[in-house]
């Protein structure tokens, strides 16, 4: 026991050094930081057909849930598939930019206009749907959103629509680069996605 504090505090500062030598190393942009990442994002724009597979975590200031997830996107054409352990149900949501369809949480599939809408009614997540789709890939949702950069020029944080999205790791050896690892928050809202594959073109 004697040995168990300053090793505690040793790991406590060598956490706190990590963490500041990974806050040293985030770039504010500039005009070629930008336009780089205005070709990244071309790039990206021209790649609209794409999947991966993950975990994924929600969590609101009243509950949350997880699971496992796939995603196929093309252009607005989305369908997610939820498959979570802990209540042993597996939903899809699925649509497009004008309507969504959820299936596997009652004994019929539930209809709405809006993606965003329809998973806070019915599960009570607040999950930006139609922004997700390009945050995940590490892109910007419009014009507007704010940039921090990593060392190496991709993205380490970006800032919109009033959520802040981290992007800790990507995967080697994508072009453009994708994350690994997206995690959203808002408030007292959370989205944490660890991504196991990319499938793209």
């Amino acid at each position: 026991m004697k040995y168990f504090v300053p090793l505690r505090l040793l790991a406590c500062a060598l956490g706190l050094a990590w963490l500041a030598g990974c806050a040293s190393q985030r770039i504010r942009p500039d005009a070629g930081l930008m336009e780089a990442q205005a070709q990244r994002e071309r790039s990206l724009a021209a790649q609209p057909a794409w999947a991966l597979k993950g975990r994924l975590a929600v969590a609101t200031p009243q509950d949350g849930g997880s699971g496992s997830l796939e995603w196929w996107q093309d252009r607005d054409h989305y369908r997610f598939t939820v498959n979570a352990p802990v209540t042993g149900k597996t939903w899809t949501l699925e649509g497009d930019a004008t309507r969504a369809e959820l299936t596997g949480l009652r004994a019929g599939p539930v209809l709405g206009g809006n993606a965003a809408a329809l998973l806070e009614r019915e599960l009570g997540w607040k999950v930006p749907v139609a922004q997700l789709a390009s945050w995940v890939r590490a892109a910007r949702a419009g014009t507007q959103g704010e940039l921090v950069f990593r060392a190496d020029g991709l993205p380490a944080s970006l800032l919109e629509d009033g959520w802040k999205i981290d992007y800790p790791d990507y995967f080697d050896g994508t072009t453009p680069a994708l994350p690994r690892r997206v995690f959203a928050s808002r408030g007292g809202y959370r989205v944490r996605l660890v991504i196991e594959r990319w499938q793209t073109p």
